[in-house]
């Protein structure tokens, strides 16, 4: 069984954050669930290197925004990918310290699973190319 991935999750509204909660958790994610900035980089703080493998945040947010919280979580954990979503703002203008963005209630649930497994599969890095068996018989032949 491979081990779950942990995605810490921002948003200021509870309703939101809960729903969102349970999509991703009933998909085998770890999530660690906070309303404020704060509270997530307070979390990242406490976090082994390589623990968390997604930020996703709301854009807006009181007290800080969710581009300088990315910001600061990336000075903290600088491998961790960053998706920023917002319901009130429609382009990735808004949205510049992420690696991806979405706008809510412009995609699907199905999509935003999608985002997130393509953003947690590149934090692991690209597979590693294993030299095939059949090749070194044939180096072996050209050096003699």
């Amino acid at each position: 069984m491979r081990p779950r991935k942990t995605i810490l999750c921002v948003d200021d509204n509870e309703q939101v954050l809960s729903v969102r909660k349970f999509l991703l958790e009933t998909r085998g994610y770890r999530v660690q669930a906070v309303r404020t900035a704060a509270e997530a980089l307070e979390y990242l703080q406490t976090a082994m290197q390589g623990s968390v493998d997604l930020l996703m945040s709301e854009v807006i947010l009181s007290q800080m925004d969710g581009n300088e919280l990315v910001r600061r979580a990336k000075q903290l954990h600088p491998c961790l990918p960053a998706l920023l979503v917002s319901g009130t703002v429609s382009n990735f203008d808004r949205a510049v310290a992420a690696d991806a963005f979405l706008p809510k209630g412009a995609c699907t649930p199905a999509e935003m699973l999608d985002r997130i497994r393509i953003l947690v599969a590149r934090k692991r890095g690209p597979k590693k190319h294993v030299q095939s068996v059949m090749a070194a018989p044939a180096q072996l032949a050209v050096a003699s």
